[in-house]
């Protein structure tokens, strides 16, 4: 599979584009709504970077917890009612009058169900799509994601205006029952994996997935230095609170390009080589905040900065390659947990460093620590594992 046209043939490929795609577009506009909501409020960064990106944190708990069942439910329910559960969550954030604690607590919740949402949902893609389409199928969400990201954030500030943040709250909410609809046109599939779901089971498969220095090696990549990155744009808000959508878009606008240039044009033997490059160019432009540059400069310097995600696309690749089949839903969980963990994790770290600053001095600092874990701790090509070396398909702890 080599081409965007013969992905989208596969008949069950455009059902789970379109979900993934309501679903980003919800927490796109959701979360710059809570964002918008909870800084008029408070005046506190801190807490604004929270109510946009606190929920990633508790993606720990649930990659602690609730992963082996991303291998153990069928992927369609199991996408479906987590569709259904997030739409409530943002409904009942529109409340009127909801303190910051309740929607903190919501907010954390609903994060924690997500991890299982992202093992399911990028283990069903690998399965869908075997015979090597993973890559170019995640190119092409990610390319979705982007371009849900960049109206969202354009529509979503609209939706502030026009209709306030709770409104646009509402908007959201409906937007997850789209994600959920979406899903009737899925057919049904067997659990990949049998057993219970348990924490322990959860426990057990993470110790073997951390097992491998090789993914070891892989899931720090993935994690880390995107990670830094993602807290300067927790601060897009307190930096430029009037044009803190446009910042958003031109992140967004800056990954899609990437994913396009990572998911169809860049050679296999490439893939690994272009790790450390594409780290490299998504935090160093953020160095110029250091000096507060004007809203023209900040969003030409993270629009080039953002094309550096791609790295996240071709290492996600390397992670399936070394990882077994009936545990690659959990491993992409794994994946997507740490990364929005340590996305959450710099988000408070950027929050707590604006407050004794500025926002755009954190963003540097930010920045700068992106920049140093890349060069200490940087990915090299390794020979892909052969026949003999590939994983088994009944691995136990």
């Amino acid at each position: 599979m080599r081409t965007y046209r013969e992905l989208f043939v596969a008949p069950e490929f455009t059902p789970l584009f379109v979900s993934s795609a309501a679903q980003v577009a919800a927490q796109t506009v959701s979360g710059l709504a809570l964002g918008t909501l909870v800084y008029a409020a408070t005046g506190n960064p801190l807490l604004s970077g929270l109510a946009m990106f606190g929920p990633a944190l508790a993606q720990l708990a649930g990659a602690a917890t609730l992963l082996s069942a991303a291998d153990r439910l069928p992927p369609r329910a199991a996408l479906t009612g987590l569709a259904l559960v997030l739409a409530l969550g943002t409904a009942i954030l529109s409340i009127p009058g909801l303190p910051v604690w309740a929607v903190l607590v919501i907010l954390l919740a609903q994060g924690a169900l997500a991890s299982l949402g992202g093992g399911v949902r990028y283990g069903l893609l690998n399965e869908i799509l075997a015979g090597g389409g993973y890559l170019l199928g995640r190119s092409a969400l990610n390319m979705a994601s982007g371009a849900m990201q960049i109206g969202g954030f354009a529509v979503g500030g609209v939706l502030v205006a026009a209709l306030s943040p709770r409104g646009t709250l509402l908007a959201g909410a409906a937007l997850y029952l789209v994600a959920a609809a979406a899903m009737a046109w899925l057919k049904k599939h067997q659990p990949r994996a049998e057993g219970r779901p348990s924490p322990a089971e959860t426990w057990r498969s993470n110790a073997l997935l951390w097992s491998s220095r090789p993914r070891r090696r892989v899931y720090l990549a993935l994690w880390v230095p995107n990670g830094l990155v993602v807290g300067c744009e927790s601060l897009f808000v307190p930096y430029a609170p009037q044009h803190a959508g446009l910042l958003f878009a031109c992140a967004a606008a800056g990954m899609l390009a990437g994913d396009v240039l990572a998911g169809r044009f860049v050679p296999p033997a490439w893939r690994i080589r272009l790790v450390t490059p594409l780290h490299l160019l998504l935090a160093a432009p953020y160095l110029i905040f250091v000096l507060s540059p004007a809203t023209p400069v900040a969003a030409a310097a993270v629009t080039i900065a953002s094309t550096g995600y791609a790295a996240s696309l071709l290492l996600q690749q390397r992670l399936m390659e070394l990882t077994p089949d009936e545990l690659s839903g959990h491993a992409l969980g794994l994946h997507s947990s740490g990364m929005l963990a340590m996305q959450g994790v710099a988000a408070v770290l950027a929050g707590a460093l604006a407050q004794r600053t500025s926002p755009a001095a954190a963003m540097a600092v930010l920045a700068a620590a992106s920049v140093a874990v890349t060069v200490f701790l940087p990915v090299r090509p390794e020979p892909s594992p052969g026949a003999a070396a590939r994983p088994q398909r009944h691995l136990r702890a």
